[in-house]
């Protein structure tokens, strides 16, 4: 009898560990967000703390597409890099830190996104050669400067869920067949597309509200 009360006890104290140990849901505030219904939406060139070069323009090529399918419309990203130019500006630093109100001016846009690349390009590793993709972003009314939204999404090509076929030595020669594709090709672009797809498109939770071009406006 002991022994079973014992049992039983053990038993419901890992669950009580076990819930209290786990992460709470937190559910987005979309107050802001609904109130301001954003229509136009500028995306600004992306802030780079990679290493990579070509992290920023990888990522923003393939930002507007997941927004216009949310029902947004987005400023064209040709017509958004030459206005800058036109005006000085190169760098995504300098124009990320131009006032909400300068830039609702010049294109008439309601909200801008704001990206960091925290992470792009390919990590090598003796049985591996991953090409990832990590970006934070905010999504912020141009008319008061209010954020609206936040997120941020990772992705990567990792194949270390597959079986190693072939043992270690197997292994060893697709981690040097796959090294070479990533260093010949620009491996890192479709994981980019990935990450971009991830976290912005409409309709998952604490994700993007779907705009007002999409059947499904207003019904998140």
């Amino acid at each position: 009898m002991l022994k079973h009360l014992v049992k039983a006890t053990l038993i419901a104290s890992l669950a009580a560990l076990a819930t209290g140990c786990a992460a709470p849901v937190v559910n987005r505030d979309y107050t802001a967000y609904k109130q301001s219904r954003p229509r136009a939406i500028l995306v600004l060139p992306p802030v780079n703390d990679s290493p990579e070069v070509n992290g920023p323009i990888g990522v923003l090529s393939q930002m507007t597409y997941p927004l216009a399918e949310a029902g947004y419309y987005v400023v064209p990203v040709a017509l958004m890099t030459e206005t800058f130019k036109q005006n000085g500006l190169s760098t995504a630093n300098d124009i990320q830190a131009v006032s909400p109100a300068k830039l609702r001016e010049i294109f008439g846009a309601d909200a801008a996104l704001y990206t960091t690349v925290k992470r792009y390009g390919v990590r090598y590793s003796v049985l591996d050669s991953v090409a990832e993709v990590e970006v934070q972003t905010k999504l912020v009314d141009l008319k008061s400067g209010q954020e609206l939204w936040a997120g941020s999404a990772a992705a990567n090509n990792s194949n270390s869920n597959n079986n190693n076929a072939g043992g270690l030595v197997g292994m060893l020669i697709n981690a040097a067949i796959k090294q070479i594709v990533n260093s010949a090709t620009d491996a890192t672009y479709p994981v980019a597309g990935m990450a971009s797809n991830q976290l912005l498109s409409a309709g998952h939770a604490n994700g993007l509200l779907y705009g007002p071009r999409s059947p499904q406006y207003g019904t998140d």
